[in-house]
């Protein structure tokens, strides 16, 4: 394992707050035998890695770069990783000003909690996306945690999300969606849902 990676492995569980990984551009040092399963496991070797002080700490490292590879980047190395679909699960989620905003016929932004912990505000900076699964066809969805990072939204999280969807207006006229703050986030068309209700 590179030196700075095992540096980072002896100050796990040390509290400190995320490095600015977008600054640094350090060599790449080639590819490292760790994988993030489509579960949220992360393996080294073939090994589950059980510590979750240590996941979070490579997890404070990680960064998705333009070529769409994800990395573990030190300001003296960088190293490759495989991500079987995000690096994130977001497995819970709140609307925050929920009554304040219901009184001026607005929603409350949606705040996300991923696995490991981090928060995302589902707004312009954090967006949501869907796409259909390649294998089942059934509906993704996956929001901006920092960086190209994202977290998926699990399956018993998504029934939740899903059910907050509503008719768009405006600009967003004919399309169904999640409302977050003064956001919409486009799932399909009402002319879609409407095939799809046809088909029940």
């Amino acid at each position: 394992m590179p030196a700075g990676l095992a540096a980072l492995m002896q100050r796990a569980g040390s509290g400190r707050s995320l490095p600015p990984v977008d600054l640094w551009e350090p060599d790449f040092c080639g590819d490292l035998d760790m994988r993030i399963a489509s579960d949220g496991t992360w393996f080294y070797m073939g090994t589950p890695i059980g510590r979750e002080a240590l996941v979070k700490l490579f997890a404070s490292v990680l960064r998705k770069d333009a070529d769409g590879r994800t990395y573990l980047v030190t300001p003296v190395e960088k190293v490759g990783i495989w991500v079987d679909d995000a690096p994130f699960l977001a497995v819970e989620m709140a609307r925050e000003g929920e009554e304040a905003d219901a009184a001026q016929g607005e929603a409350g932004r949606l705040i996300f909690r991923t696995n490991l912990g981090d928060l995302a505000p589902l707004d312009g900076d954090h967006p949501l996306r869907f796409e259909l699964d390649a294998k089942t066809h059934g509906l993704k969805a996956y929001i901006t945690v920092r960086g190209r990072l994202e977290a998926l939204v699990t399956r018993a999280l998504m029934y939740d999300l899903v059910a907050q969807a509503e008719e768009g207006c405006g600009e967003y006229a004919g399309l169904y969606g999640i409302r977050s703050g003064a956001h919409f986030f486009p799932v399909c068309s009402m002319d879609e849902i409407a095939m799809l209700e046809g088909m029940e």
